[in-house]
């Protein structure tokens, strides 16, 4: 019988431990580290100023072939999503795009998962749904025009483009 509840209680606890490792805060009471740092340093959230953090940082990039988010732009999201969450009535585009490695239709369908990984992450942060719209140009709209790697790069990612 001892073991029994010893068991319980150690099941509790790695349960209590993981939920406290939570990599998305689900209630809407905490902000996240982008929103916090704007507020203390005293800079405009808005997504028409070109000074703001909202217009200069909404690309998230991705790996080859990939659309998970990387952990380096989840920053990025959080801070459009507590904008989003705090001007219901603002709505954003999220484009997804991909390099020019790949067929068209191959291309399509992964910049608009990525466009979709965006708005789900979006929405789990409480952003409503009916804010976003999510849409994929696939390999049409490239920011680097070379053959590089690095344009390769520049090219895989979801632009989120604020509508007036």
């Amino acid at each position: 019988m001892s073991s029994r509840i010893t068991r319980t209680l150690t099941i509790a606890a790695f349960a209590a431990s993981l939920a406290a490792c939570s990599s998305v805060p689900l209630d809407q009471s905490g902000t996240g580290a982008a929103g916090s740092d704007s507020a203390s340093t005293g800079q405009v959230m808005d997504p028409f100023n070109p000074q703001s953090p909202l217009a200069q940082q909404r690309s998230v990039y991705f790996e080859f072939d990939s659309y998970s988010i990387p952990e380096q732009y989840r920053s990025v999201v959080e801070m459009h999503s507590n904008y989003l969450t705090s001007h219901p009535g603002q709505k954003v585009r999220i484009e997804g795009n991909a390099d020019a490695r790949g067929g068209t239709e191959y291309n399509l369908a992964l910049g608009q998962r990525r466009s979709d990984a965006v708005a789900r992450m979006m929405t789990l942060l409480g952003v409503n749904a009916n804010q976003l719209e999510a849409i994929s140009f696939g390999k049409e709209r490239p920011k680097a025009l070379g053959n590089t790697e690095a344009d390769y790069a520049e090219n895989r990612r979801a632009d989120i483009n604020y509508q007036r």
